[in-house]
């Protein structure tokens, strides 16, 4: 494993059928480290997320975590999907118990663990509540929740907020700040929103093209911790011009494209 880098991608590459989505990828992250995907629909983020987590089996190249070859989902590595991705038939407290449960954890654990965790997001008090009886906020809060209950060293996030309002999307991303600055973890985090690349990230990693290939990677040189005030700054608006304009440049090009 390199020097500090939880992930390494080398030469990653995936087709479905005669589809080739993205190719000979190439990129680490490191530990404690930040990195936004950002790129045009369709361009393989959500694929190298689900890769990334062992879901999706690569057609060429590699990717390890924490030095080991990501084949199927394990232990150390939590993923929160879009949709919240939560059993309807289970409460808010057996849906955040389900990780622990399915890693082993005592009942004792479970018991210390989870509501700790429905605490750090904002839960409490519904503990016993259904994924139909609570918010689309609550119920990606729930899912967060469960994530971080197994204390995960890598989390991969696919589009964590993009179901929710753009209200309650702000409110959850300074909620995930809040959070990640309590207990740094490497986090991959996937978006369409240029604005929440820029927000979240130590770098920010630009797809484009194809098959989709790393256009550039973008250091968010922000200070942290990072709350309202961030977005305020001159420098977090030359940013997110920067990537922008890279990302415009080519849905211009697309348009004339036959």
């Amino acid at each position: 494993m390199g020097v500090n880098h939880r992930i390494e991608v080398r030469g990653a590459g995936k087709s479905f059928g005669s589809l080739q989505v993205f190719r000979d990828l190439n990129l680490d992250v490191g530990e404690r480290e930040v990195l936004a995907v950002i790129g045009p629909s369709g361009c393989g983020k959500t694929t190298l997320l689900r890769c990334m987590n062992g879901l999706v089996p690569l057609s060429e190249g590699e990717i390890l975590v924490e030095g080991a070859r990501m084949a199927a989902p394990r232990e150390g590595v939590a993923m929160v999907f879009q949709h919240f991705g939560l059993f309807p038939w289970k409460t808010v407290q057996q849906n955040v118990a389900y990780g622990l449960k399915l890693a082993g954890a005592t009942a004792a654990a479970i018991g210390e663990k989870v509501p700790y965790f429905i605490n750090l997001v904002g839960l409490t008090g519904f503990e016993g509540y259904y994924p139909y009886q609570i918010s689309g906020g609550m119920q990606q809060r729930c899912g967060l929740a469960r994530a971080l209950a197994v204390k995960p060293r890598v989390m991969l996030m696919d589009e964590p907020f993009g179901a929710v309002d753009a209200q309650t999307r702000e409110i959850l991303q300074f909620e995930l700040l809040r959070i990640w600055e309590a207990r740094p973890t490497t986090m991959v985090f996937v978006t369409h929103a240029i604005d929440e690349a820029v927000l979240m990230g130590d770098r920010v990693l630009v797809l484009k093209g194809r098959p989709a290939g790393v256009h550039e990677v973008v250091n968010v040189d922000l200070p942290r911790p990072r709350d309202r005030a961030t977005l305020l700054l001159p420098r977090f608006a030359e940013l997110r011009e920067h990537v922008w304009s890279t990302l415009m440049q080519e849905a211009k090009e697309a348009e004339f494209k036959v």
